[in-house]
């Protein structure tokens, strides 16, 4: 069962999508949230990423000789995700944004 949300944290939790389409540039506040989405993103990415490797670590720990071919799963999913685990911040998808038409 998932833990309920506290009230403090939905009011930080980021209500808009983590991409630059449809921010009004003039609108600070919009574009705070935009942002601040985006970073989130990354982060939750980078977390992801970090827990993987350590239940990695934890397999080749218990399995030793054999953590070739018990822990092949684990070791396809960290490196999946470590193509996207990279914080890059929000500044180059800001500054070369393509509006869709």
């Amino acid at each position: 069962m998932p833990t309920p949300e506290s009230a403090a944290f939905l009011a930080k939790k980021p209500t808009v999508p983590p991409t630059f389409d449809g921010v009004d540039y003039e609108d600070n506040t919009a574009l705070k949230a935009a942002q601040d989405a985006i970073i989130r993103e990354q982060w939750v990415r980078a977390m992801m990423a970090r827990l993987v490797r350590e239940e990695l670590s934890k397999c080749y720990r218990r399995e030793g000789v054999n953590h070739l071919a018990r822990c092949g799963v684990l070791r396809e999913r960290y490196m999946e995700l470590l193509k996207d685990a990279k914080i890059k911040g929000y500044i180059f998808e800001q500054r070369n944004y393509v509006p869709k038409k």
